[in-house]
C-alpha cells in the first residue's frame, strides 16, 4: 500500500468516527428526551390520581388520555364570576342639615356680596327651604344575597344607626329600598329584605373543616364606593378573639374569627369570604388598624343558625342565661381573693338597673346569685378563649344545658333551661 492509499484510509476512518459520534449523541438525546417524557407524564398521572387538575395545560400519553392538573388562576376567576352577582352594595342615607353655599348673602343687604340687595339663586333656595335638611348617603358597606326572594346577610355595625335609611344595589345596577329584618344581639349579623325574586344566590359553604393558608376570595364595597371590588388571599388563622371598635367609642368582642390577608377594607363589612369554589366560608368584619393584611371574617357555621331563624321564624332567636359578668383573669382572682383564675363572675353594673342576675330569667330559676362562678358549660371551661355568651349562643332555646359553678363557697352542678332572648 503506497502512501496515498494510506492517507485515503485514515481519512476515511476519521470521517466513520465523526459520523458515529454525531448520530450517537443525536439519538442519546431522543432517547433521554423520550424517557423523560414518560417519567413526567407519569408523575402527572400520580397527580391525577390525589384529585389534583389542571386547565390551562394538557398532557397526553400515547392512548390519547387528557391528564388535568388544578390552575389556581383559573378557579378563583371561576368563583368570582359564581359570586359576583350575588354580592350587594348597601348605601346608607341620612337627613341632615343643608349647608348654604359659601358665597350666598346671609344678610338682607351686604354691598361686599351683593352689591344691589338682590338674593342668588342659591341663597333664595335655601331661604324659602328654611334652612332645612336633606336627604344624603352618608356612608356603605355590603351584603350577599341569601335567597332568591331578597333576604340579605351583612354586618350589624352597618345597620345600626335606627334613624338611617338602607338601599340595597345589586351588581346590575338597581337599587332597592331595604328593610332591617333582624339583627343578632350577640353577633355582628344582620339580615335584610328587599322585595324582589329571582336574585342570585351565594352557595354556603362549611367553615368547619377550613385550614390555615386555604386560598380565600373577599369580596365587597370596598371604601363605600368601588363595588364588587375583589381581594384574595390565604387562611392566616383561625378561631382568634379580637375585640373591634367602630371608630365612636363603641367596642364589640368577636370570638372565634377567622383571621386572613386578604384585603378587607372599610365598606367590606357584611361582604362574603369565598373559598376557591365560590361557597361562603365567612363575613367579613373587621381589620386591624395600623397593620397590613390582617382582616377577620365571622365563620358562616355561626351565621347560619341566624339565617334559618329568620327563614322559619322571620326573626333571630337567640337563648339567653340573664346574668351579668366578668371573666376571671389571674389578676382577677389575686385582687379579688378567688379560687379559681378562669370561669365567669357574676356582678352587677354601675346603674342600680343593670341587676348581676336578671330576675325571672333562666339562670335566677337555677338559683344563681351574686359572686357566683359560673366555671364550665356542659364540661367546657369559660375562660377568655371561651366566652360564656358564646358558649351560650350555640345552644337552642329550651334546650337543658348543665353549668358548673361556685356557689357561696362550694361546687355544685344545676340544670338550667334556655329560654329566648327578650
Amino acid at each position: 500500500m503506497n502512501n496515498d492509499q494510506k492517507k485515503i484510509l485514515v481519512i476515511v476512518v476519521l470521517v466513520s468516527f465523526l459520523l458515529s459520534s454525531f448520530f450517537g449523541a443525536i439519538f442519546g438525546f431522543m432517547a433521554g428526551s423520550l424517557g423523560q417524557g414518560k417519567l413526567n407524564f407519569d408523575f402527572l398521572g400520580k397527580l391525577e390520581g390525589k384529585g389534583i387538575k389542571k386547565t390551562d395545560q394538557q398532557t397526553a400519553d400515547s392512548s390519547g388520555q387528557t391528564i388535568n392538573v388544578l390552575d389556581e388562576e383559573s378557579a378563583v376567576t371561576k368563583a368570582v364570576e359564581k359570586a359576583s352577582p350575588a354580592v350587594v352594595s348597601i348605601i346608607i342615607s341620612k337627613d341632615i342639615p343643608k349647608i348654604q353655599d359659601f358665597f350666598s348673602n346671609p344678610f338682607d343687604f351686604d354691598p361686599f356680596f351683593n352689591p344691589f340687595g338682590f338674593r342668588g339663586k342659591q341663597e333664595e333656595k335655601n331661604q324659602n327651604d328654611n334652612n332645612g335638611t336633606e336627604k344624603q348617603e352618608v356612608g356603605g358597606g355590603s351584603g350577599f344575597i341569601i335567597s332568591e326572594d331578597g333576604l340579605i346577610v351583612t354586618n350589624k355595625h352597618v345597620v345600626s344607626d335606627q334613624s338611617a335609611s338602607y338601599t340595597v344595589m345589586t351588581n346590575d345596577g338597581k337599587k332597592y329600598e331595604a328593610q332591617v329584618m333582624a339583627i343578632d344581639p350577640v353577633n355582628d349579623v344582620a339580615i335584610l329584605k328587599i322585595n324582589a325574586s329571582g336574585l342570585p344566590v351565594l352557595e354556603l359553604g362549611d367553615s368547619g373543616n377550613l385550614k390555615i393558608g386555604q386560598t380565600v376570595i373577599a369580596i365587597g364595597n370596598s371604601l363605600g364606593e368601588f363595588r364588587n371590588t375583589v381581594s384574595k388571599g390565604i387562611i392566616s388563622g383561625l378561631k382568634r378573639n379580637v375585640t373591634a371598635g367602630d371608630g365612636f367609642g363603641q367596642a364589640e368582642n368577636l370570638s372565634e374569627v377567622i383571621q386572613t390577608d386578604a384585603a378587607i377594607n372599610p365598606g367590606n363589612s357584611g361582604g362574603p369570604l369565598l373559598n376557591i369554589s365560590g361557597q361562603v366560608i365567612g363575613v367579613n368584619v373587621a381589620m386591624a388598624q395600623g397593620a397590613e393584611n390582617i382582616g377577620f371574617a365571622l365563620p358562616i357555621n355561626l351565621v347560619k343558625k341566624d339565617i334559618e331563624s329568620v327563614k322559619s321564624k322571620g326573626k333571630i332567636v337567640q337563648p339567653y342565661l340573664g346574668v351579668r359578668y366578668t371573666i376571671v383573669t389571674k389578676e382577677i382572682q389575686k385582687e379579688n381573693n378567688l379560687p379559681y383564675d378562669y370561669g365567669a363572675l357574676v356582678l352587677r353594673g354601675q346603674k342600680m338597673t343593670d341587676f348581676a342576675v336578671v330576675p325571672g330569667s333562666p339562670a335566677d330559676k337555677a338559683g344563681i346569685v351574686e359572686n357566683d362562678i359560673i366555671l364550665e358549660v356542659n364540661g367546657t371551661k369559660v375562660d377568655q378563649d371561651h366566652q360564656l355568651a358564646d358558649l351560650i349562643a350555640k345552644y337552642n332555646v329550651g334546650d337543658t344545658i348543665t353549668l358548673k359553678i361556685w356557689h357561696k363557697g362550694e361546687e355544685k352542678t344545676v340544670p338550667v333551661k334556655l329560654e329566648e332572648r327578650k
